[in-house]
């Protein structure tokens, strides 16, 4: 299937729906049309449905037709790392890697976008196969590998955007999130970092540092206590600097890992705090097979990341929350496949939550369940 097919049947599917407003089946219109592109596009490999279902998305949102695809954004406002946010869920990093999709993803009723990981050379990735469905688990394993045009593309691609670039005022909040080129030396992993802050500082709203993909190889050693120190140290300097520079200050977060110790959290916790970091985002994927081993495609090698991340994940950030004691904001990410999931990454201490692996099996339904089920928490409790 091409592209432009791939396109056109997204818009078919939803004109192919009644247009009375005041019909009852109108109200389940985003619904039935993602359950046909999903239906569509789960008989593909899993890369090549990735790459038409994120141009679909933009086809239609070119054709002024994301209402047909969502409802309104729930609006919830809330400030974190001194940004207002108008609703506490957010895209996370690896869906929209080259940042060429925002507009057509910030229209489906995200509170933020999360472009990346991107490297400062263009690179692609590890050899295909590196993506895989477990449907029987709601998960997703991938071996992607920062496959991306580098940070120069995106960066393009954000100027060239309705979300931050060509209408002259930013309509959303947009994070970049960045890592090493594959082939750079782990000592040398500050330049690459270094190298991408400078290029995305003035199109970001915040930037976040991946140091925890299981994908590249050594990159998780970054989190050790003596590189993190170094890394944290280099990049908030930069950070001061450019804040200068640009006479606006654009926040640093640090993405961390789910398989990690308690002595790790309580380091990375200290690292952070000590380096005024401005937020943590808990988790990315796992290693572990827990529960999906004897699946199809369980045993592949890659980040496993949907339901079966949920509890670890989650964990992790309950555990990272306690070490911080509420002195800096955490992002929870990791199986959020039900408006509930987002509420207990909210009880486990965060303040945002990202969507990813639930976002590709039940669609923009699961934006506003998500953003529905926080705001309901968050009034209940106050």
């Amino acid at each position: 299937m091409s592209v432009s097919k791939a396109s056109t049947f997204v818009t078919l599917a939803a004109l192919s729906l009644p247009p009375n407003p005041a019909s009852r089946r109108v109200q389940s219109r985003p619904i039935m049309i993602y359950a046909l592109l999903r239906r569509a596009l789960f008989l593909l490999d899993a890369e090549k449905a990735h790459t038409l279902g994120l141009a679909g998305l933009s086809f239609t949102y070119a054709c002024g037709l994301s209402r047909l695809l969502a409802e309104a954004r729930v609006e919830d406002p809330v400030t974190v790392m001194g940004l207002d946010f108008p609703n506490r869920v957010g895209l996370a990093a690896g869906l929209d890697k080259n940042g060429a999709h925002i507009d057509a993803l910030a229209a489906l009723g995200f509170g933020h976008i999360e472009a990346g990981t991107v490297t400062p050379r263009p690179q692609p990735g590890n050899p295909r196969p590196r993506l895989f469905r477990l449907p029987k688990a709601q998960a997703v394993i991938n071996r992607m590998g920062f496959n991306n045009a580098g940070v120069d593309a995106l960066v393009a691609n954000v100027r060239d955007s309705d979300f931050i670039g060509k209408s002259g005022k930013n309509v959303g909040i947009l994070g970049v999130n960045i890592g090493k080129n594959a082939d750079t030396p782990l000592e040398k992993a500050a330049e690459d970092y270094l190298f991408c802050l400078e290029r995305v500082y003035a199109v970001a709203h915040y930037v976040t540092l991946n140091i925890s993909s299981p994908n590249t190889r050594n990159l998780r050693e970054l989190q050790r206590e003596a590189a993190l120190d170094d890394l944290l140290g280099q990049l908030k300097a930069a950070q001061a600097r450019l804040a200068e520079q640009h006479g606006r200050y654009v926040p640093l977060a640090l993405k961390i890992a789910p398989d990690v110790e308690d002595a790790d959290i309580t380091g990375i916790a200290d690292a952070v705090r000590r380096h005024r970091v401005d937020a943590v985002i808990a988790t990315n994927t796992t290693v572990a097979r827990a529960g999906v081993e004897k699946l199809a495609h369980g045993g592949e090698t890659g980040g496993l990341s949907g339901a079966p991340l949920f509890r670890p994940s989650t964990t992790v950030l309950g555990k990272l929350a306690h070490a911080l004691q509420n002195e800096i904001p955490l992002i929870g990410v990791g199986g959020i496949l039900k408006g509930e999931d987002a509420r207990a990454k909210m009880a486990a201490g965060a303040s945002l939550v990202q969507l990813f692996t639930g976002f590709v099996y039940r669609g923009p339904k699961l934006i506003r369940e998500a953003a529905a089920a926080v705001q309901a928490a968050k009034r209940s409790a106050s």
